[in-house]
């Protein structure tokens, strides 16, 4: 009985190393693409490099430290295609498309480098253009890795392309539910949650060991 006792402890205490680690897994820093559907975004189904926007249409990029497209940080500001093109009228031939271009804050920026200001740009290019060659027209330089991602926009940040960041890592605040939802773990250890459960499995099984000696004596 003693013996089972301690084999079920272990293996609580083997799960839930598990989870620990799991709770510490690593987001990315790296440029998110968005499209604008009236009044909110949307995580782009295309890569800047696929997509041709239509005439008229509103795309944003956020960089951020994110964990995946649901975690990832919208672009901040207001977005509105009347307001982004006043200044560049239409052109036949051509169309026009509006760009939300959001470096970030400090807390997401690499070690070194500093965000430049959110601003809006308004492309006008062929009809067939794609967001990549809009994004070229008003935005360059932009780097690329060899995978055909997007790396730098404006040539920020000067180097990295969606590195791994530790969770302990991340910046608070830079998640897309950052600013309605509470940090469980501030300081990027178990939750405690987590700690209880442990406690709990480490009292069960305690007193398991405890019930089977008094049976035994």
């Amino acid at each position: 009985m003693i013996r089972r006792a301690l084999a079920v402890l272990l293996a609580a205490l083997v799960l839930t190393a598990g989870a620990a680690q799991a709770a510490q897994a690593a987001g990315y820093r790296y440029w998110s693409f968005w499209d604008r559907d009236g009044d909110s975004w949307s995580y782009a189904t295309l890569g800047p490099s696929l997509s041709r926007p239509d005439d008229g249409d509103v795309q944003g990029f956020r960089f951020a430290v994110s964990e995946d497209s649901k975690d990832a940080t919208r672009p901040r500001g207001a977005a509105e295609f009347s307001v982004i093109c006043a200044r560049t009228p239409a052109r036949d031939g051509k169309k026009r498309v509006a760009l939300v271009l959001d470096f970030g804050t400090a807390a997401d920026a690499p070690s070194g480098e500093r965000p430049p200001a959110r601003r809006t740009v308004c492309a006008r290019v062929d009809p067939d253009a794609t967001t990549a060659d809009a994004l070229a027209a008003v935005a360059g330089p932009l780097r690329y890795d060899s995978n055909a991602l997007l790396c730098a926009i404006d040539g920020y940040p000067r180097k990295g392309c969606g590195e791994q960041v530790a969770q302990g890592e991340k910046p608070a605040g830079t998640g897309s539910t950052a600013a309605t939802e509470p940090d469980d773990d501030p300081e990027g250890g178990a939750s405690v949650g987590l700690v209880a459960g442990v406690a709990a499995v480490v009292v069960l099984a305690s007193a398991a060991v405890w019930q089977a000696r008094r049976r035994r004596g």
